[in-house]
């Protein structure tokens, strides 16, 4: 988060006047490599304290937290997010963890009653209630989704924004994003596409489908997965159902293989549990989950700043999930339903659930 150099700009200059520290413009999310990163990364830690309190370290990291994230920071980032860049800026990714912090944030400041918490989430409010009207404004008028593998994936932004909306109560974002979500997806059949690629840390088919378990009620989701991936268990799904090699966790682009490995296990874990008692494909569904798990964790660590600046969030959306307080998540995080709404996690049986693990995950 206090990281400056290297830093990745993604921005149109349009005069001399534009070339300035990324700092200047972004003072709240300035670090870890990325704007989109670092916002995650301050998901990670907040994460972390709600969760783990007693972690060392702990001190400085409330102590960075309220440093970083104050009232004139988060006016000069909703400045920018309120001009005409800020239209499309870090759309769809990076909106959807700052809604995922928002949403974090406010949920540790109202269950857990902590003072902490709800200085910073009125500091972030402002910016977060503008790129909540931004991301219900675009969903509303996109025709189409976007399938990749990689940032600008429609369906895993969807996925944490609606999970966001379930914990804050956003009653009008969770129905636009059903809605979405249907026009977009609810068609698909015979899924086609020739994944991986090597860049990719999604798997365009499963955060589909980790999205849709979230949003169609369960009989309705089963029906719809057995059309979607009617042959999963067929050879040709061998690299989807296996961690891909990663031949070189120390390239940045090597990094993503392992990002795919820890948000593939999250979207099997969660499939898994949606999918009803019996169904043909749960047992695989279980399988791959803990193989790409172990597959992804192995490379978290130690391989560098071009992976270890994203993939700590991954391992820990994967292992720990979203919005559930402390005591409330098992090895594997926990998860909610459309009927359960608030917690999110990788794995739940009912349209509504959110994030990687199961109840009893930029990059």
């Amino acid at each position: 988060m206090q990281r400056d150099y290297p830093v990745h700009w993604i921005h149109f200059v349009n005069s001399i006047e534009d070339l300035r520290p990324q700092r200047a413009r972004h003072p709240v999310f300035a670090g870890s490599f990325d704007w989109h990163s670092c916002v995650h990364q301050t998901w990670l830690i907040v994460r972390l304290l709600r969760l783990r309190p007693e972690l060392a370290g702990a001190a400085r990291a409330r102590e960075v937290l309220h440093r970083l994230i104050t009232e004139e920071g988060c006016a000069t980032e909703a400045t920018f997010f309120a001009g005409d860049d800020g239209k499309y800026w870090e759309r769809p990714y990076g909106w959807a963890w700052l809604l995922l912090l928002d949403a974090e944030l406010r949920q540790w400041a109202g269950a857990e009653a902590s003072t902490s918490a709800r200085r910073l989430a009125e500091a972030l409010r402002p910016l977060a209630e503008l790129l909540r009207d931004r991301m219900r404004d675009w969903l509303d008028g996109a025709a189409l989704p976007t399938r990749v593998g990689t940032h600008t994936n429609t369906a895993l932004a969807c996925a944490l924004v609606l999970d966001a909306a379930r914990a804050t109560g956003e009653a009008d974002l969770v129905e636009v994003i059903g809605e979405t979500a249907r026009r977009w997806y609810v068609q698909d059949a015979n899924y086609g596409g020739f994944e991986p690629d090597a860049a990719d840390f999604l798997s365009p088919a499963l955060v589909e489908a980790d999205l849709m378990r979230r949003v169609l009620p369960s009989e309705e989701f089963a029906s719809w997965f057995d059309t979607f991936l009617p042959d999963l268990d067929a050879d040709r799904w061998q690299v989807l159902r296996e961690p891909v090699p990663v031949e070189d966790p120390d390239d940045p682009y090597g990094s993503h293989l392992v990002g795919l490995a820890l948000s593939r296990a999250w979207c099997w874990r969660g499939l898994a549990g949606a999918l009803p008692a019996g169904h043909r494909f749960t047992g695989l569904a279980e399988q791959a989950a803990e193989e790409h798990r172990g597959a992804g964790w192995r490379y978290v660590f130690g391989r560098g700043y071009a992976g270890e600046h994203w993939l700590g969030t991954f391992a820990a959306y994967l292992d720990l999930g979203a919005l559930t307080p402390a005591g409330q998540n098992g090895s594997g995080s926990s998860g909610s339903g459309p009927n359960d709404p608030g917690s999110s996690g990788p794995g739940s049986s009912a349209p509504g659930s959110s994030g990687p693990g199961r109840s009893g995950s930029g990059q």
